[in-house]
């Protein structure tokens, strides 16, 4: 397990100690095959131990960068001139989800970005006129301008639920800025035409959130401020059932629901992705190629979160065609949704790996 003092000399706190030991320092700890092992044999105990109550990194100073349609807040920790990786949250989080992963990666040299999605945290549209648009493509284009605006040419991308989603498509449509990939729940680029379609009754419930979203009483109740906390620990508590967190935790996370355009584009992601709502002309072309489910050719890990009701059967194989470069799977057994801050060194252990395949 890995010193908690890690975290400090990290994050460049200083005070920390000498560093115990690092991911790299797990002996045999190099392979796939090691990290799948380790990974199993340690999920629960990771959860509970590095993501219980009272555990809670925190990140340096965030800070801002005019990215393409946004002005982005972001947390940026590691050395500034180490490999970059890119980690994207999902709904409903933000950037906490990788506040202890972030400095596990930049004690390995790593720099680590972590951008607010838009709508979330401390990120704002440029215009007032731009439409708040939840789309799937829209989210990726920030990420690649926000890349432009940092001088990245390519990174790791990694992230879950919306990220894992943001990450996938541009590691799908522009393999050139992604260097290595992890996915927890492999392949979730949205397809519409499929979306049409019905699931299986227990799926659809675990889905309730989606629906509600398409009525006005849902989006009434994401526009209020109780409501919407209120409901997101809801989501929190149900899509994570082993995970013990505490309250200031969720409260710690719940800060970046107060965006102005939080509302707004959580309710048009979800009614989008049920074409309910429109989205804009200028995403088609990227939208027809995602269509056509393209697949993924660089290297990735997918991770499958056991204890996560979206989590689909079959250990990854129902996506495993999707991925045609060098690939390995794991899944997490006792770890719920939010994996990176259930899990953080199983995480920060793909990461590294999926670097190396």
């Amino acid at each position: 397990m890995i010193n908690r003092r890690t975290f400090g000399k990290a994050l460049g706190l200083g005070a920390g100690g000498a560093v115990a030991a690092t991911l790299t320092g797990v002996p045999g700890a190099a392979g796939p095959a090691h990290a799948r092992a380790v990974t199993e044999r340690r999920a629960g105990a990771t959860a509970v131990s590095m993501a219980g109550p009272g555990v809670r990194s925190a990140f340096p100073p965030l800070k801002k960068v005019r990215a393409g349609l946004l002005e982005t807040g972001y947390a940026e920790v590691g050395p500034a001139h180490g490999p970059p990786v890119v980690c994207l949250h999902g709904w409903p989080y933000d950037i906490h989800s990788f506040a202890e992963v972030a400095p596990l990666l930049a004690a390995e040299g790593h720099r680590v970005i972590v951008p607010y999605l838009r709508g979330h945290g401390t990120t704002r549209f440029v215009s007032s006129r731009t439409f708040r648009n939840g789309q799937q493509s829209a989210v990726a284009l920030d990420i690649i301008a926000l890349m432009d605006a940092l001088g990245l040419e390519k990174a790791v991308l990694a992230g879950f639920d919306w990220g894992a989603r943001t990450a996938g498509i541009i590691a799908a449509l522009w393999p050139e800025r992604c260097k290595a990939l992890v996915s927890v729940g492999g392949y979730l680029i949205t397809d519409l035409r499929a979306n049409l379609q019905p699931l299986p009754p227990a799926a659809e419930h675990a889905w309730w959130y989606q629906y509600y979203f398409a009525t006005e009483r849902g989006r009434i109740a994401m526009e209020d401020k109780a409501k919407r906390h209120d409901l997101a620990r809801v989501v929190w508590d149900t899509v994570s059932p082993t995970w013990d967190f505490d309250d200031a935790t969720f409260e710690r996370t719940a800060a970046a629901f107060e965006n102005p355009d939080y509302a707004a584009i959580v309710i048009h992601n979800y009614r989008w992705r049920l074409s309910l709502a429109e989205g804009e002309r200028r995403y088609e072309p990227y939208e027809k190629r995602l269509a056509a489910r393209p697949v993924i050719t660089v290297p990735t890990v997918t991770l499958d979160a056991g204890r996560d009701p979206f989590t689909v059967p079959g250990d990854g194989s129902a996506y495993r065609d999707r991925f045609t470069g060098p690939y390995d799977h794991r899944t997490l057994k006792n770890t719920g949704h939010n994996l990176p801050q259930e899990a953080p060194e199983a995480f920060a252990r793909a990461v590294i790996d999926a670097d190396r395949l």
